[in-house]
């Protein structure tokens, strides 16, 4: 159980990667977690097939963030040459440090974590009913430095496309909250 009392979604229960979504996918158990519940190996592939591209794009991009992520903030998503390696072997599981939460963010989190409001109306939304002040750098990012928030476009290759990516990246190592755990 994560020590985020109240969370659920699919993902490892110590990430420090924390991306928040506004619907689940149409498929039990993934539907109605227990809390945060660690995917397996397959289990991302038959969400896709099942629940369609959508889901797929979502752990797609997701992969393509991690992987682009330096070494020395989130290692983590190291150790594969592809982001479809890390999406298929790694993302989601345990030991991952990544999890995608269908509850809000928390406005204090106990530990070091990024916190990804994952489109502009459900980030404004719950970041709004968390008392997580955002500030809007354009029409496509905002932050909360001080809570480690950052609102992004939806996980989709037309919304958050390569370029946004690599600026999503850039924002996350400027605020520099997760690193390595010694």
């Amino acid at each position: 159980m994560p020590s985020w009392a109240g969370t659920v979604g699919l993902g490892c229960a110590d990430a420090r990667l924390r991306v928040h979504i506004g619907n689940r996918p149409a498929l039990a158990p993934f539907d109605q977690p227990d809390g945060v519940m660690a995917l397996t190996n397959g289990e991302i592939a038959a969400i896709g097939q099942a629940c369609g591209n959508g889901w797929r794009k979502v752990f797609s991009v997701y992969a393509k963030l991690v992987h682009q992520l330096p070494q020395s903030l989130f290692e983590a998503g190291q150790g594969r040459q592809r982001w479809q390696q890390y999406r298929d072997a790694q993302l989601l599981q345990p030991g991952s440090e990544t999890a995608l939460l269908y509850s809000p963010p928390v406005a204090q989190p106990a530990e070091p974590c990024w916190q990804i409001l994952m489109g502009r109306g459900y980030g404004s939304e719950v970041a709004a009913q968390a008392g997580i002040p955002l500030t809007w750098l354009d029409g496509q990012f905002a932050v909360s430095p001080n809570h480690g928030v950052i609102l992004c476009p939806y996980f989709d290759y037309r919304q958050l496309t390569n370029a946004r990516i690599e600026r999503l990246v850039a924002l996350m190592m400027q605020g520099e909250t997760p690193r390595q755990p010694s």
